[in-house]
């Protein structure tokens, strides 16, 4: 190797990571290997000579975890998503460890996705579609509702809320937004802003863009529920704890949410990104939310498209480069220690 090239390991790797990451390593030529295994203190001892590793959402990296990887020599983390709410950023300064992301891989990715989900479970298509193939092409329970004209609630309008906003503006809908810094670009588009209570009460479909940080856990809970409209859809492609599972099934069973699309889950790491198909799911709280007729979960696939695949591995192959250089590390996660 030469002196910019690093060994990486690529812990919870899937086949997919592993072909837009050695297509676009032809380029940046680092000596790297992959490993199915999650990230865990029990597959720290994977790590074999290596001075970064490349970690996923559901990769632990907490200050036990991140101890033992600087005990490893590990200098750099390079997540390849954009959320680092499973990072100790606190200990990984303090142990001067690294902390680079992919903060913009392809916001239009999870935007689609949203609207997508929206889409069909409004108009039932994952219900039609197994009813036609199975020779009933009754419409009875199929019935849904014009977008045009209704609200829509958005909660984080950075770049991926902001794309959801312009899509869904175009459609019809009124669009309310909550931030605790208004994007002007959703302004133009004709979006409002207004208090959280205020977006509660007065959406029809409310879709979440923030990310998870000690105060918007469980954002939506029993109470945040309450000031909802009856029959409201809710729609969560970003962080699984911004919902208490428990209040959302309550809400379910009480319609007052009349449609839940998922794309996370707050205990996904233990499902997301497997197949368990021969496997009895012991996660008693996600059974229940899959007997509900109007509740669509998917495993976490919002971001994933070719050209966000593409993003990913370019971006996180340069910050490992810009590191082994010394540069400045544009990628950096950086949090100021208390």
């Amino acid at each position: 190797m030469n002196a910019y090239q690093m060994k990486t390991v690529f812990f919870s790797s899937k086949r997919y990571d592993e072909t837009y990451f050695n297509t676009s390593n032809e380029h940046y030529a680092h000596d790297i290997r992959f490993v199915e295994a999650r990230l865990t203190k029990d597959t720290v001892s994977l790590i074999d000579g290596e001075s970064a590793v490349c970690a996923f959402v559901n990769d632990v990296l907490d200050r036990e975890v991140l101890s033992l990887l600087s005990e490893s020599k590990i200098k750099l983390i390079a997540l390849r998503c954009a959320g680092f709410n499973n990072v100790d950023i606190n200990a990984a300064n303090e142990l001067g460890i690294k902390v680079v992301r992919v903060p913009a891989y392809s916001p239009n990715a999870v935007a689609e996705h949203t609207v997508c989900l929206m889409l069909a479970l409004n108009r039932k298509i994952y219900r039609a579609y197994n009813r036609v193939r199975d020779g009933n092409f009754s419409l009875d329970g199929l019935l849904g509702f014009d977008f045009s004209g209704k609200t829509l609630g958005i909660v984080g309008t950075g770049k991926i809320g902001a794309i959801v906003a312009r899509i869904l503006c175009a459609m019809g809908m009124k669009v309310l937004a909550y931030d605790l810094m208004p994007n002007q670009e959703c302004v133009d588009y004709g979006v409002s802003y207004v208090g959280i209570e205020q977006l509660f009460r007065e959406s029809n479909v409310i879709s979440l863009h923030c990310p998870l940080s000690p105060v918007t856990q469980h954002l939506i809970d029993q109470t945040a529920l309450d000031k909802m409209q009856n029959g409201v859809m809710l729609i969560n492609t970003s962080r699984g704890a911004l919902l208490d599972a428990s209040a959302v099934i309550k809400g379910l069973k009480s319609k007052k949410i009349g449609y839940l699309g998922l794309d996370v889950y707050e205990q996904e790491s233990e499902l997301f990104f497997e197949d368990l198909s021969c496997e009895i799911i012991q996660d008693d709280v996600f059974e229940r939310l899959l007997t509900f007729p109007n509740v669509l979960i998917t495993s976490h696939q919002g971001f994933f498209t070719e050209d966000a695949l593409k993003k990913i591995a370019d971006t996180t192959l340069h910050s490992i480069q810009q590191f082994s250089k010394g540069a400045d590390l544009s990628d950096d996660v950086l949090v100021v220690l208390p």
